[in-house]
């Protein structure tokens, strides 16, 4: 049995002995991995800074910070997430009772990537423990001392047969991949993601991909153009450009291109100074692979700003190219570094035109101050997220689904989402055995009134919740009229208006929906 093996094996037999299910012992497991997290924090920083050339205060901004505050989010919740979930009743199903129970998968594997290792490898990880599931960790072997870390200190805190981690190559996920999973989170590329997938079909195990993609950024001429600017060159060169959703391309008119480029150039001499490879938060990039890919992407394209680099270092500086062609090198696959496109269209109807000839993005930028503009671009393109005005922040709301669509990925996680993702929400209905008069109309021999009756129950019924409603608004004027003559004092007729009020809506909600 390979050691792959010999992992899934341990944390599937560990699953089935129900140990991970108490809501008690998932919140326990969900601080000991925040206790890591701030315990082991000049571990964690000492690992980026070898393998991504980050400081120890980028690591915790950009990475442990959002894990914490997804952690606190999560046991906060936790018991109201994972408690049954009541659903609308008709008039068939009104003696039943009706809900959705969340239950655990069983064996999760989470696969992460190389640029942001910890975050993108512990998020769903938090999701995982938090729907009560074992969890297999696949760090990215990219990031040498990130994955080593990982594995000799965090069995340390966690399960170590409910929560290993397994380190390794492609031979080592490879084999990873041959094992039964009930669920496979994955981050990285869609080349890997397709492999992914098709490893998972032989199972029919479901998965979570998060592919990233070509993420454009439209720039409206009559926008704050030095505020847009800033915003766009601090989520393109942010971990050097290594950001899932980064903007990949900048389009905007002609008429503004060169005021964009010297506001982005004043921008990174801001940010990083005038010799942004001496700059404690300016990063490296991975390896000279990536090195070689990216710098070969400027063969047929003007540089604007910068475009020094460094092999041995394997330093590129933020680099901005002009008058960029759909057809040009850089524009064939996600740079994933620190070059920025820019392209000229006519204007919105262009930049939308384009985004729609290339495939689904993660995120699509837009920088405006017209509302109708923003929306319109809303509305005629399809991509995992829109962020208007700013870029990245949207990855740290946990109130939003983080994923894509089509090429950039499927499924989502953060918060209630990734809880959700990973737990079967199983429908339950318990009917009580009586009441056999309202079933006759299924039974053998159909007739046409007994069609009849199932019409009007299955389709003409009333909506009861609608007739709760307007009981509740007769109930609540009636109330009214009665305080008003009988009370002359204002304050206190306000009040107990509002107590009658939050009586209706729960004898709605009793008669409506299920109560637990």
């Amino acid at each position: 049995m390979s050691r792959e093996q010999l992992a899934v094996e341990r944390a599937r037999r560990a699953f089935s002995t129900g140990r991970s299910k108490p809501l008690a012992y998932r919140i326990r497991q969900l601080n000991n991995l925040r206790r890591f997290l701030v315990e082991r924090q000049s571990e964690i920083a000492e690992a980026a800074k070898k393998d991504l050339n980050r400081s120890e205060v980028g690591i915790q901004l950009f990475e442990t910070l959002g894990l914490e505050s997804e952690i606190q989010l999560v046991i906060k919740n936790l018991k109201k997430w994972a408690a049954p979930r009541a659903v609308e009743k008709n008039l068939v199903t009104l003696s039943d009772t009706l809900y959705i129970q969340p239950e655990p998968l069983g064996v999760v594997l989470v696969i992460g990537a190389w640029n942001y290792p910890w975050a993108v490898t512990l998020f769903p990880l938090i999701g995982a423990i938090a729907a009560g599931n074992a969890a297999v960790v696949k760090p990215s072997e990219v990031c040498v001392h990130t994955s080593k870390v990982m594995e000799e200190l965090l069995n340390a805190y966690l399960d170590k047969e409910l929560y290993p981690v397994v380190t390794g190559g492609v031979q080592e996920t490879q084999e990873l991949l041959k094992q039964r999973f009930d669920h496979i989170v994955y981050t990285g590329n869609s080349m890997v993601g397709r492999i992914v997938m098709e490893a998972a079909a032989k199972h029919l195990t479901p998965v979570t991909l998060e592919l990233g993609g070509k993420s454009p950024c439209y720039i409206d001429k009559d926008c704050d153009i030095p505020l847009a600017c800033r915003r766009v060159t601090w989520g393109k060169f942010t971990n050097c450009g290594q950001t899932c959703i980064a903007p990949d391309y900048v389009l905007c008119e002609a008429s503004i291109q060169d005021r964009v480029i010297d506001e982005m150039k004043k921008c990174i001499k801001e940010f990083y100074t005038d010799d942004p490879k001496s700059f404690l938060d300016y990063g490296r990039i991975i390896n000279e692979r990536h090195f070689r890919r990216i710098l070969a992407m400027t063969e047929d394209s003007t540089v604007a700003v910068g475009g020094e680099s460094d092999h041995t270092e394997c330093y590129i500086a933020p680099t901005i190219l002009r008058d960029v062609k759909a057809g040009s090198k850089v524009m064939q696959e996600e740079i994933f570094g620190p070059l920025l496109p820019i392209v000229p269209v006519s204007g919105l109807e262009g930049a939308i035109d384009f985004i729609n000839q290339g495939e689904k993005s993660l995120v699509i930028y837009v920088f405006s101050t017209d509302k109708k503009l923003i929306n319109r671009l809303i509305e005629e393109t399809s991509s995992g997220a829109v962020l208007a005005n700013d870029c990245l922040v949207h990855y740290s709301v946990s109130s939003l689904p983080f994923g894509g669509v089509g090429n950039s990925g499927m499924g989502c996680y953060h918060g209630k989402f990734s809880f959700d993702q990973l737990s079967h929400l199983r429908s339950c209905m318990v009917r009580p055995l009586k009441n056999e008069g309202m079933n006759s109309m299924r039974y053998p021999p159909h007739t046409p009134g007994k069609l009849g009756w199932a019409r009007f129950f299955l389709v003409q019924a009333p909506d009861l919740a609608l007739m709760g409603r307007v009981g509740a608004l007769a109930v609540l004027v009636a109330v009214a009229g009665i305080l008003i003559n009988v009370i002359n004092r204002p304050t206190m007729i306000y009040f107990l208006l509002y107590i009658c009020v939050a009586l209706v809506y729960c004898i709605e909600t009793c008669i409506i929906r299920t109560k637990f």
